[in-house]
């Protein structure tokens, strides 16, 4: 039968293109459940074109006749296509023929249903959750339509998780949880101004710390210094040294603190920072100790940061966890240093700032 040229007039000549309506959906079905969408989708738009409102088919009486069955049952195969679409990953051909098949039938729950899944395939956790909602007004009893509104619900706060995860990596802020140092550079130095510069200086540090253990997993054994920028020889002695080997054993650790308080001395140092990841302290494991010395920081991995100067000691702990697929250094944790220490005070006690 060559649909689009029969034009009929008569009701009673109708019947066969019902069978017609009805063989296409039969044949859709079945090409979808072996798998094969195309052509489920091809032949469910065959009978989609059999809609009333294609005036090329109908006329007069046939016509209006026509539509009382297609509006029982037309919903249904743009539903399927639907369906078709989603599997064929046209998503917006699929929410297009599902928003269709609502309007067709307002109160079907599997149109919603339908809308549900394709807002879920394009990410849209809210907007499908919000569909299943209503598929679910429609239909109480529905196992399928609830399992989806659990399953959304969690998909849509791991969505919300991960970009405060991503937002936390990328907007680091040290400055925020260094206040008590802060406060303690300001007292001892007084109107001297140079503390602000220390006081960045381990900021900067501890961020570049991060960002690198966020980046690449590991940061570097290293010591940086702030150097005096009138007495130091800049081309006998670097802002950093670096101390991968410092914790290999405790004459490393002895040889390479020796070495570093004499740095100290003759750069003219005002301050330094100690970057160290727990990973590679073989000695001291200051994590390791019963009593004032007991670790209360479980077993995370991450860094330890050793502010050094004559007037203050200061020691961190940087936990780092992986969550939701991506490494996060937590707040870092202020700990004991006369317990703690990773290395020793690298600077001469001053009583007095001078």
């Amino acid at each position: 039968m060559n649909i689009d040229k029969c034009l009929v007039s008569d009701f009673d000549k109708y019947a066969g293109l019902y069978a017609y309506h009805s063989c296409l959906k039969d044949q859709g079905n079945e090409f979808f459940k072996s798998g094969n969408y195309l052509k489920a989708a091809a032949l469910y738009t065959q009978a989609i074109k059999l809609d009333p409102s294609n005036h090329t088919l109908y006329r007069n009486g046939a016509k209006s006749r026509h539509f009382e069955y297609w509006k029982d049952i037309g919903y249904m195969y743009i539903h399927n296509r639907a369906a078709a679409f989603l599997h064929l990953v046209k998503l917006n051909k699929a929410l297009a023929d599902a928003e269709t098949a609502i309007t067709l039938n307002p109160v079907w729950e599997k149109g919603y249903f339908r809308k549900g899944c394709v807002l879920e395939a394009m990410e849209r956790y809210d907007d499908a959750l919000a569909a299943f909602q209503i598929a679910l007004q429609h239909n109480p009893q529905s196992s399928e339509v609830s399992k989806k509104i659990k399953r959304l619900t969690q998909l849509a706060k791991d969505k919300k998780r991960v970009q405060e995860v991503e937002t936390m990596r990328s907007n680091i802020d040290m400055a925020k949880h260094l206040d008590e140092l802060k406060s303690e550079l300001s007292e001892i130095y007084g109107a001297d101004e140079s503390w602000k510069e220390i006081f960045s200086f381990v900021v900067e540090t501890m961020e570049a710390a991060v960002k690198s253990w966020h980046e690449t997993s590991k940061v570097d054994g290293r010591v940086y210094f702030v150097l005096d920028k009138e007495k130091t020889e800049t081309d006998k002695y670097a802002p950093v040294v670096n101390i991968d080997k410092a914790f290999e054993s405790p004459h490393t650790h002895s040889s390479c603190f020796e070495f570093l308080r004499q740095y100290a001395v003759d750069s003219y140092s005002h301050a330094a920072c100690l970057v160290a990841p727990k990973s590679i302290i073989s000695y001291p494991q200051v994590w390791k100790g019963q009593g004032s010395r007991k670790w209360k920081h479980g077993q995370d991995d991450g860094f330890f940061v050793q502010f050094e100067s004559p007037f203050s000691r200061k020691l961190w702990f940087v936990p780092s966890s992986t969550e939701k697929g991506q490494i996060l250094c937590s707040d870092p944790v202020v700990l004991d240093i006369s317990v703690h220490e990773v290395l020793p005070r690298l600077f001469k006690v001053h009583g007095d700032h001078q």
